[in-house]
């Protein structure tokens, strides 16, 4: 009882506040971004900024390039090439087609039947990449050359009449051809299509099918309202890794077409490399840069989607 009525001991004062100490990693995500930060601006940037100062100079190689703002060089390399820019985005706009219907099955099949196969799959579809871009564009001139198989039974089933009558192959003839072009961007960008859309269906829950056959859904309707929207952010994914390269490549349509099937890759290459008027050249490359800056944008938001892969 005396230790209960005992006074408790007087209360100490309280310690003044101390403000909270920064942390010492406060700056290392900044500094760990650093290195690619500079990467971006030497590589990316400044070579940007040149570019756009370029397309606005007049003078020549021996006299030397000023700027002079002479902003009628974009409206006149456009008036001049316009052809090759539709054809460009024609090219490769069937080539992304192409590859969506032959690489979805792929990745279908990969990332639900393929099993204890689906590493060989895998390494089957990223094999080209193993080989330059340029060995894989000349092994499709070999392929396609006048009098070969492929040739050979495309006359026997008598599709090069069709093509020919659609004015996507000459004759007798696939090389040189609009269709040959298209092939060879079909089959070096196939392998960035099927990526996307492997990683992007992987993704889906099999529970979800599971759960559509038991609402009586058959497997078509399961595909139309299950996995085909669940799978879009692949599909935007591999279809903008597709298209945006394809066009402007230059190397498949320098190899295997002709003249008549150059695209606009082609030109800007000619402009800097050969005919040396870099205005023009740098000219081109922008009003490329910003036709597919504003296709791609109208894209990504039609689609619906913006949760990328």
């Amino acid at each position: 009882m005396a230790t209960l009525t005992e006074a408790p001991p007087p209360l100490s004062p309280a310690a003044p506040e101390q403000k909270p100490r920064r942390k010492r990693g406060r700056f290392t995500p900044y500094w760990l971004l650093l290195p690619g930060i500079l990467w971006l601006v030497v590589f990316f940037a400044l070579p940007m900024i040149y570019q756009a100062s370029t397309s606005v100079q007049t003078g020549s190689l021996e006299e030397g390039y000023k700027v002079t703002w002479h902003l009628a060089t974009y409206w006149d390399a456009l008036d001049a090439y316009w052809p090759q820019f539709l054809r460009s985005v024609a090219y490769a706009a069937a080539a992304t087609v192409l590859c969506l219907v032959l690489g979805y099955p792929l990745a279908y099949l990969i990332a639900f039947r393929a099993g204890r196969w689906r590493n060989l799959i895998m390494i089957l579809v990223i094999a080209p990449f193993f080989t330059s871009f340029l060995i894989r564009t000349l092994a499709w001139k070999t392929i396609l050359a006048d009098g070969g198989p492929v040739v050979g039974a495309l006359n026997t089933l008598h599709v090069l009449d069709v093509t020919s009558w659609l004015g996507w192959t000459s004759g007798d003839r696939v090389l040189a051809t609009p269709l040959a072009v298209v092939y060879g961007l079909t089959y070096n960008f196939l392998p960035f299509m099927i990526l996307p859309l492997y990683t992007s269906l992987e993704r889906i829950d099999g529970r979800l099918h599971e759960a559509a056959g038991d609402l009586y859904a058959r497997p078509v309707t399961t595909f139309r309202k299950v996995t085909f929207p669940l799978s879009m952010p692949g599909v935007v994914s591999g279809t903008l890794l597709t298209f945006i390269p394809a066009t402007g490549d230059y190397v498949n349509a320098s190899l295997l077409g002709s003249a008549d099937t150059g695209m606009i890759g082609n030109v800007i290459q000619s402009q800097f490399l050969r005919v040396l008027d870099y205005p023009t050249a740098a000219a081109l490359s922008f009003i490329l840069m910003a036709a597919i800056l504003a296709m791609v944008t109208v894209y990504i938001r039609k689609s619906g989607t913006e949760d990328l892969v």
